[in-house]
């Protein structure tokens, strides 16, 4: 892995506490600073991370025009967006919540689907240290488990058997 490949593949977070614990403007937003999102392509059957996505800006995110019905993308490819959370337990960090979630990108046509809902609602899961993988194809949970392992390994080691089966594959 080259070093540039290094520095776009962290896992880090956009910077919190706007408020300085003053408690004035931004009070009780959601912290993201230990959430990273990785980008899962079954198609080029590689995953990586890419923090553009906290934005909704990943690369598979751009240049395409958001349809909410997931009919009108006929044939689009499917990538998933997984939001880890990572936290510090007694053995050290962890991947604490893993959510994926759904899109799908049809390049010709230059529409998409994804459900805003579903990743806020997967965002806030992974916050809180849930693992939603089980909708997730075979192929795309053994990319995803796959990458985790290799990324941080003591991570892997130290994360829940749940996680562990779900990606297991």
């Amino acid at each position: 892995m080259t070093d540039e490949n290094k520095k776009k593949n962290t896992f880090t977070i956009i910077k919190d506490d706007s408020t300085d614990g003053h408690g004035g403007y931004g009070a009780g937003t959601v912290s993201l600073e230990n959430m990273s999102s990785i980008i899962v392509d079954p198609n080029e059957e590689k995953a990586y991370v890419d923090m553009d996505a906290m934005h909704a800006r990943s690369s598979v995110e751009r240049r395409v025009k958001w349809i909410r019905d997931r009919e009108e993308v006929q044939g689009g490819k499917l990538y998933w967006i997984v939001w880890v959370t990572v936290e510090k337990g007694e053995d050290g960090p962890y991947y604490a919540g893993v959510a994926g979630s759904e899109i799908r990108v049809n390049r010709e046509i230059k529409r998409a689907y994804k459900s805003m809902a579903e990743h806020v609602k997967h965002m806030e899961k992974s916050l809180k240290g849930k693992i939603i993988v089980e909708h997730m194809d075979d192929p795309s949970k053994k990319l995803l488990g796959d990458f985790l392992k290799e990324f941080k390994p003591e991570m892997w080691e130290n994360s829940t058997q749940e996680l562990k089966e779900q990606l297991d594959i």
